[in-house]
């Protein structure tokens, strides 16, 4: 048994956990607490990467090591499912590498004649200014200082003003959002800067609707091989690492079924890339979103079709689940709990559930299971490295029938 003041685990929050259950931040497993409240260094705990952390609240585990900040994961999945009565296999972590973020939200704000630009700081409304970023893709963190200088022509007042960045097929996306942006001189700014760093598209929206102010060529991802055109401010997977991991292990889930589902479908990661030869229906609420899919899946000559469905309000009943073999959802933070309750009583062979929260799919894991369904397996996914956002996806299937003599 370890001392009492030893580090044995990391807490869901990002605090390390001692052996007679005290709580130290920035703490890994293996370290020591002393007597006077300070650490003292184990094995597992390494040098942060950035100057910023732990001041900076895009990163909470900057500290853990790799083995240690995998088993951070492991050990979240195995918990949420603990805390329903459930028990799966939780495979190896799939981390993505530091430096691989295709899409994040900046903030900004003036002091003065000077733009800061970065993330607030941890349990703070304060600004970073960012002069690095671990996570960040180097095209994106290569874009910090010239919109500081494009925000600083934009942001004519002291509102706050948010910026959305994503890689797309044509290079860097970006929204910005609390600006007017009105007028030859912002219109000119826009321009220059969209010319002169190759700015795949620059949308300003005044917290009403984007308006694109600059697209030389029209803005695109491609899944499975189709291309499909991308609304301002769409979701997209926070690391191709991770999309490529998701989706790998969503296709050794459900194979090639003649019929399958994909709900909350967004653009179309898993409906167009878990299987083309599959009948495929997509069910999303975004209707920009919903409507993109649909004409990528028609040049692509897929057999898909979509419906803009708010599954929230209007979740799928039992019979139109019963249509397919195999069901993929990938909700929003909140789970699925109407939508769960259906899978629970459906009959499809499998059922593939992505989530970004270890909590809200436990939750739903206990509705579906309590229908008849096992848990086979869940693969958590580190696209969000460093920090304690856990994604995941896991397996459900209907045990075979038993058919041994009674």
């Amino acid at each position: 048994m370890s001392a009492p003041g030893t580090i044995v685990r990391v807490a869901a929050l990002g605090d390390g956990v001692s052996e007679d259950g005290r709580h130290v931040p920035l703490a890994a497993p293996g370290d020591i607490l002393r007597a006077d409240g300070s650490i003292a260094p184990g094995p597992h705990h390494q040098a942060p990467p950035c100057r910023h952390f732990p001041r900076c609240g895009g990163c909470q585990l900057q500290h853990l090591d790799d083995d240690s900040y995998a088993q951070f994961l492991t050990d979240r999945v195995q918990g949420a499912l603990a805390g329903q009565g459930l028990e799966a296999t939780v495979r190896p972590p799939l981390v993505s590498p530091a430096h691989s973020r295709r899409r994040a939200t900046l903030h900004a704000e003036r002091r003065g004649s000077q733009i800061v630009l970065g993330y607030a700081e941890a349990g703070s409304h304060a600004l970073i200014d960012l002069a690095e970023c671990s996570v960040l893709h180097p095209d994106l963190a290569a874009m910090l200082q010239p919109l500081r200088q494009l925000l600083g022509v934009l942001m004519t007042g002291k509102r706050g003003v948010d910026v959305h960045l994503a890689l797309v097929d044509q290079g860097v996306d970006m929204v910005v959002i609390g600006v007017e942006a009105a007028g030859l001189v912002a219109a000119e700014a826009i321009s220059a800067f969209g010319a002169a760093f190759r700015v795949a598209r620059l949308a300003i929206d005044d917290r009403d609707r984007p308006e694109v102010r600059w697209e030389p060529d029209a803005v695109t991802v491609t899944f499975g091989g189709a291309v499909v055109s991308v609304p301002p401010g769409a979701f997209l997977q926070a690391t191709a690492h991770g999309e490529a991991a998701l989706l790998a292990a969503v296709k050794e889930m459900v194979g090639t079924p003649a019929t399958l589902a994909d709900l909350f479908a967004g653009l179309g990661t898993f409906a167009l890339g878990v299987s083309p030869r599959s009948k495929v229906y997509a069910a999303e609420a975004s209707r920009d979103a919903i409507a993109a899919l649909k004409s990528a899946a028609s040049r692509a000559g897929r057999l898909l079709v979509t419906e803009h469905r708010d599954l929230y309000r209007r979740p799928l009943t039992v019979a139109e689940l019963n249509r397919f073999e195999a069901i993929v959802l990938d909700p929003p933070r909140a789970g699925a709990r109407e939508q769960a309750e259906a899978l629970a009583d459906c009959d499809a062979d499998v059922i593939a559930y992505i989530s970004c929260n270890p909590s809200s799919f436990a939750r739903d894991a206990k509705v579906i299971c309590a229908g008849g369904f096992q848990l086979d397996w869940v693969q958590p996914v580190g696209q969000f490295r460093w920090s304690t956002h856990v994604e995941l996806v896991g397996r459900f299937r209907r045990p075979p029938p038993d058919t041994s003599p009674a």
